[in-house]
């Protein structure tokens, strides 16, 4: 296969500065509920990336749990993208809604939720993700599938003789963002990039060359 010759073209919309809302967040909400309308694949999806213990970057996919403020989601304090945000609270969301060839760049400090917010979500949850989140001690190295399958087994009977409480170690996060791009596909690779960039308390909005 000659991967260099993969390529599609856009044309399905365009993006102009006079047709966005003067709040990115707004804005956003706009192209998520378009994006659902148009029954986008896991779309609330998201590359979550952060700066590695070792000054790399890293990154992995996660799911948008959350927009108000800012865009939230949860995971595992104590994984390595907890350990990382513990070390350097920044990071960048992606979101790539393919159907309707757009992506979403958003980035800014990261901050944890309340402790009344994780509860609430956690649970919301389906009780086996929240015997998981007790059973996996995420990103660490174990010995094999079978380490999770014996714990799950004694966190199951834990939990069946006491009611359920969220882990100390796991929690949400809540990114406020300081720029946010959306970018439309165009032909020719002549797409329409449109960044929002907080300076003080206001918006500054700019068209990007592609």
């Amino acid at each position: 296969m000659n991967i260099s010759a993969i390529r599609k073209d856009y044309s399905i919309k365009s993006l102009d500065i006079s047709d966005v809302k003067l709040d990115p967040i707004a804005q956003f909400n706009a192209w998520f509920d378009e994006a659902i309308n148009a029954e986008v694949l896991e779309v609330n999806a998201m590359t979550v990336s952060t700066l590695g213990l070792d000054g790399t970057p890293n990154a992995r996919i996660l799911l948008l749990k959350g927009i108000d403020t800012g865009f939230v989601f949860f995971t595992n304090y104590k994984s390595e993208k907890g350990q990382e945000l513990e070390m350097n609270k920044t990071a960048a969301l992606t979101f790539f809604w393919p159907e309707l060839e757009r992506q979403v760049r958003v980035r800014g400090k990261v901050e944890k939720v309340f402790e009344e917010e994780s509860d609430a979500y956690f649970f919301s949850r389906p009780t086996g993700s929240q015997i998981g989140a007790w059973v996996s001690p995420q990103s660490q190295k174990i010995a094999s599938r079978d380490y999770l399958s014996i714990k799950q087994i004694a966190v199951e009977k834990e939990f069946a003789e006491k009611d359920m409480v969220r882990p100390p170690h796991w929690g949400g996060y809540r990114l406020m963002a300081s720029t946010i791009e959306f970018w439309q596909g165009r032909p020719s690779r002549l797409h329409d990039r449109i960044r929002y960039e907080l300076q003080g308390d206001s918006w500054v909005i700019a068209r990007l060359a592609p």
